[in-house]
């Protein structure tokens, strides 16, 4: 068999017996809708749950509105979802409108990026800020945990605040979109932090929502905050809308949820001696912090002391300072969990992940990373796919059966453990 792999904006091509294929998993596709702005404006005027979103606006004399939009590391298709948003939000002048980058604790965008993102036009009529999730916060509540959110200043002072995202697969929270424009989005690092903290719940978990603490403080959160009204899409791995959802941040996410879960979760009836993943090319794989999700899924189709071939470019590297430190200062994989049980830290729950899978089964990582690199993640190098294959048969022997996953962060092997 040979098969194209995504590596960051190009492939890598894997070549393997046929007889070693034990199958290839693909998300359930479904093709792209042909109009998709026409789909987005009719869901805009035919929202889930709540009235249009001109309705709203008309509450007010003058609305201050928030647009939450994703950052560089969640390839929402932008070119069909702001046009027909701004359609609705037609009449609202530029200095009472302000799009807000939701980068939780990531880096901040540059010009550039937001020009290409969400276009010259936008970026030179609107206000168009990074948030920082460090500063310019304000308290919306306390929430069931006890912790005090704080959420953008904009957020918090805005009338109508929309959201808008990508519905995909979250290896902790379920699924991401809706909820998340909010908590990790616009909110400060100590709730970022305790929020992500409950991924050692064995209930928090990729594809998972009922009972999912995560997923359950995040929608808390979002309430607080006043989220008003989500646009979301679901896409193929073509990254083509499949589906749009707009209307209430609760019911219209749950259907989009279910239209993702239609097409990424997919039950398997047995784990493998050797799974081979893609985490789908750029911008999944741009970093390790970001290609991990792939990893994730893959873990969960492969056979304890089996092993993973993990195909990521990763241009910029580990992806977060926090999480680099914790891997660098380290030399087993249980020392990162020993420090992760003592105490948890944003980025070192990417650590704690990584180690996680990497202390039960062997990774052999295939990237643009130096060998040292490679070593700290607890993952063993090879420089290309044909040299990983090598290996493998080296290993397991020429007999051994070998599980693909092309889109490793877009379908998830489920063994009996989801609830929508």
């Amino acid at each position: 068999m040979k098969l194209d792999l995504a590596y960051g904006k190009g492939v890598m091509v894997l070549e393997i017996p046929d007889k070693n294929v034990a199958g290839v998993l693909n998300p359930r596709e479904k093709p792209g809708i042909t109009d998709p702005m026409r789909a987005v404006r009719e869901s805009l005027v035919s929202p889930i749950g709540s009235p249009p979103l001109r309705e709203r606006l008309a509450r007010y004399t003058a609305p201050k509105v928030v647009v939450i939009v994703n950052d560089v590391t969640r390839p929402v298709p932008y070119q069909w979802v702001l046009p027909p948003l701004m359609d609705e939000l037609e009449g609202v002048p530029p200095d009472r409108l302000e799009f807000v980058v939701a980068t939780g604790i990531h880096r901040p965008h540059t010009d550039q990026e937001n020009r290409e993102l969400f276009s010259a036009e936008l970026t030179d009529r609107y206000s168009f800020r990074s948030h920082n999730c460090d500063g310019n916060l304000v308290s919306v509540g306390a929430l069931s945990n006890g912790l005090s959110l704080r959420v953008d200043r904009a957020v918090a002072d805005a009338d109508v605040v929309i959201g808008t995202g990508l519905i995909g697969l979250h290896y902790f929270a379920g699924y991401s979109g809706g909820r998340k424009s909010i908590l990790p989005g616009v909110s400060d690092r100590e709730s970022i932090t305790r929020c992500h903290a409950q991924m050692v719940d064995h209930r928090a978990r990729c594809g998972r929502v009922i009972g999912n603490p995560v997923h359950e403080v995040m929608m808390e959160g979002a309430r607080k905050a006043g989220l008003s009204f989500i646009v979301n899409v679901v896409t193929n791995g073509r990254k083509e809308i499949v589906h749009v959802v707009s209307g209430d941040m609760e019911e219209a996410w749950l259907e989009g949820v279910k239209a993702c879960a239609e097409m990424s979760v997919t039950p398997v009836g047995r784990r493998y001696p050797v799974v081979i993943v893609s985490a789908d090319g750029y911008p999944r794989d741009m970093n390790v912090y970001q290609a991990q999700k792939a990893l994730d899924n893959a873990a969960e189709a492969a056979q304890e002391g089996g092993t993973i071939i993990w195909v990521a470019e990763c241009t910029e590297g580990f992806g977060e300072p926090t999480f680099e430190e914790w891997m660098r200062n380290a030399t087993t994989p249980a020392e990162v969990l020993a420090r992760f049980e003592r105490g948890f830290a944003l980025g070192g729950h990417k650590a704690f992940a990584i180690a996680r899978v990497a202390a039960e089964k062997e990774v052999v990582l295939v990237s643009g990373l130096a060998r040292e690199d490679v070593d700290t993640l607890f993952c063993t190098y090879q420089p290309d796919i044909p040299s990983a294959v090598r290996y493998v048969e080296k290993k397991h022997g020429t007999d051994y059966q070998a599980l693909i996953m092309p889109e490793g962060g877009l379908v998830f092997p489920d063994t009996g453990a989801c609830g929508v």
